[in-house]
């Protein structure tokens, strides 16, 4: 579906970012793994990044080896992670350390802030991702979390360096005020970029015309084929990128 719409990649969950969420956990060597190489090598699609891994108190990084190793196999070259952990300096050591166990396989870490999580605002994924040193440590940027959560664009224009990544969608309506309400709009208040309030005009124009664009708006309108959502977000995205001062490559 997504080669069907135009993508040029996509990316995995191949981790749970909470319990009973849905997940597809392939194993390097695995024949599905194998199967879905294959697929997407005859369809033109690339597998960009692998998620979602959510670094609390109890993480221990050394068991994220396996993930990395289906993620070389499927060639991905980034893996995304939200920082949930209120003991500052064992954040910043686990994700420190999952940055050089990633190294070798040729991945990069991009660090997501989520409001209801310790690392609540892009300053303080921008922050820790600076602290870390790593050279393949990278921030995220998702719309929603980053302007729902007090992120501005001189912000963002101030650690540009450090962002790789922008995953795409929109919302409506006032800023959530509690963690529930902030969980629930974001797996189900989404609307399809360019459809809501968000100002991703400003933010894209912020970015370098190669930064790697993705999409996350999850499925809410049970009318709508997942095909036809697919498409629909893409048509959407279209007519935004048509709307900016400048172009993007198609990544």
């Amino acid at each position: 579906m997504a080669a069907a719409a135009g993508y040029a990649r996509i990316g995995l969950r191949l981790c749970p970012p909470f319990a009973g969420a849905p997940h597809y956990p392939l194993r390097a060597g695995s024949d599905a793994l194998r199967t879905l190489s294959r697929l997407c090598a005859d369809m033109g699609i690339d597998v960009y990044d692998i998620e979602a891994v959510v670094i609390d108190a109890e993480f221990a990084p050394r068991i994220m080896v396996p993930t990395l190793e289906a993620a070389a196999e499927l060639r991905a070259t980034r893996l995304t992670v939200a920082g949930d952990d209120p003991d500052h300096g064992r954040l910043a050591a686990n994700f420190a350390l999952l940055c050089e166990l990633a190294s070798p396989y040729g991945v990069s870490v991009d660090m997501e802030n989520m409001g209801w999580r310790s690392i609540a605002t892009y300053a303080q994924a921008d922050a820790l991702v600076a602290s870390a040193g790593a050279d393949n440590a990278g921030v995220l940027v998702d719309a929603i979390h980053f302007f729902r959560n007090g992120g501005d664009i001189a912000q963002l224009r101030g650690g540009l360096l450090r962002v790789h990544s922008v995953q795409l969608c929109d919302v409506t309506g006032p800023a959530p005020a509690t963690s529930e309400a902030m969980t629930a709009e974001a797996r189900a208040g989404r609307v399809a970029p360019g459809e809501g309030d968000l100002p991703l005009h400003d933010l894209l124009d912020a970015l370098p015309p190669a930064t790697c664009i993705s999409v996350e708006v999850p499925m809410s309108e049970p009318s709508r084929s997942a095909g036809e959502h697919i498409r629909h977000l893409m048509a959407s995205t279209q007519r935004l990128f048509r709307a900016l001062s400048k172009p993007f490559s198609k990544r």
